[in-house]
């Protein structure tokens, strides 16, 4: 019998959850094969049989959680599988003849089997293998308890419940005398205006990561506004040439990535990290783009972003969006980054304060463009200009409030004269 393991992932991340089998029991696979897909923090990873042969048996259930060099799956030879499955035919003869010399325990083999036959049945398809095993080791009969998985799997806390409950039964009445807010509570999720979902791994590394970059960083925001007249002159005159000869569309983003490796150079703190006590100054340009998918958000890296055109930076970006959306991004297009991106004016966004993507020590926050009236020179006139409020969140530990304001000040001057973010490019 092989084992198959959960592999070696990347230095970061030591478990997952499976996400799928791609396979089931008795299936015949080839070496290479996929046989189930396992969701970590960061992406999707595909599990391979490094064998050929039949599945055996699967030791985990989607959902579970799993680390690295844990068995999930055994496999056999073919032939070992057929001969197991021609074994019960070869021994049929012999349990015919013990009824003969017994009848009076014709009824046992008959009703016990099928009741735990179902029983069994039942186990595996609402119940994961820690939770089984649980029961076992308590005495628990899992059909008995209450679940609260939406997929109406049981699991380990279930059964832990299940078995206070039965070992204080003084406590369990009293809410049925003296009403309070679970017995209040039971009604709305009998009638369906409750549901409980389980949070994905991806999206509780999210929750997780932010709580802890609002409780180690010392986070503060600082905001400006673009006059965003100049570039967007120069996209409407140049996006036609631009989309002919490079196959991309130009963007606003290549404007905004070259804008902030600009300041980034004149404030290299904001390109650096906080390592113990010391200061880890990064004289490189990986700038990490936020991006929204169905799974949370994901912010892949475009790397040496200083030594792209504006054509290159727009290609990357283009790509490293496809393959989060398709979720096929890999470990290495998110592992990195000195510097983070993040653009919620694509969903309306017209004001906010983004969080810091740890372990960097700065974001900035891209917002929508509104069209509003601005004082454009020293005589008071009054134009209509299409607006954008940028925000910079930073960490106060290594940044000081000044550098940080001249930081977005440099943005702006950079994106409002293009001429001088193409000599800064």
């Amino acid at each position: 019998m092989i084992e198959i393991k959960v592999p070696e992932l990347a230095e970061s991340i030591t478990e997952g959850t499976i996400a799928e089998w791609t396979v089931k029991t008795g299936d015949a696979i080839e070496k290479g094969e996929t046989i189930a897909e396992l969701e970590t923090d960061k992406v999707n990873v595909e599990i391979k049989s490094d064998f050929s042969g039949v599945i055996q048996e699967l030791l985990a259930e989607p959902g579970d959680n799993v680390v690295v060099g844990q068995v999930i799956a055994k496999l056999g030879e073919e032939g070992a599988n057929a001969a197991s499955e021609a074994a019960p035919k070869e021994e049929a003869p012999k349990a015919e003849e013990a009824p003969k010399a017994e009848p009076a325990k014709e009824t046992a083999p008959t009703e016990a089997p099928a009741a735990e036959e179902k029983k069994a049945s039942k186990s595996r398809t609402v119940a994961s293998p820690a939770a089984r095993k649980k029961a076992r080791e308590l005495g628990i009969d899992l059909d008995e308890v209450s679940f609260r998985d939406p997929m109406g799997r049981v699991r380990v806390e279930d059964v832990e419940a299940h078995s206070l409950s039965k070992n204080t039964p003084k406590a369990a009445e009293k809410p049925a005398a003296t009403p309070s807010k679970p017995a209040a509570a039971a009604p709305a999720q009998e009638d369906g205006r409750v549901e409980r979902i389980k949070m994905s791994r991806r999206r509780q590394t999210i929750a997780k990561r932010l709580v802890e970059a609002q409780h180690t960083a010392a986070m503060l925001t600082t905001f400006n506004e673009v006059d965003m007249t100049a570039v967007m002159d120069v996209r409407n005159r140049r996006k036609d040439a631009f989309l002919k000869k490079n196959g991309v569309k130009l963007g606003f983003m290549s404007f905004f990535t070259k804008a902030v490796i600009g300041a980034l150079k004149s404030f290299p703190l904001l390109n650096a990290e906080i390592q113990g006590d010391e200061i880890l100054l990064k004289k490189f340009y990986d700038i990490g783009v936020a991006v929204s998918t169905d799974e949370g958000l994901v912010v892949p890296v475009v790397r040496d972003a200083d030594k792209l055109s504006f054509a290159g930076i727009e290609k990357e970006i283009g790509d490293l969006g496809k393959k989060a959306r398709d979720n096929s991004l890999g470990l290495k297009d998110l592992q990195g980054g000195t510097f983070t991106i993040t653009n919620g004016g694509i969903f309306g966004s017209l004001y906010s304060t983004p969080i810091l993507n740890t372990p960097q020590v700065g974001i900035l926050g891209m917002h929508t463009i509104q069209r509003r009236p601005v004082v454009v020179d020293s005589n008071d006139t009054v134009e209509v200009r299409p607006m954008m409020y940028i925000a910079l969140s930073y960490d106060h530990r290594i940044v000081d409030g000044k550098d940080a304001v001249q930081f977005l000040v440099r943005v702006k001057q950079l994106l409002e004269d293009p001429e001088d973010l193409l000599l800064e490019g």
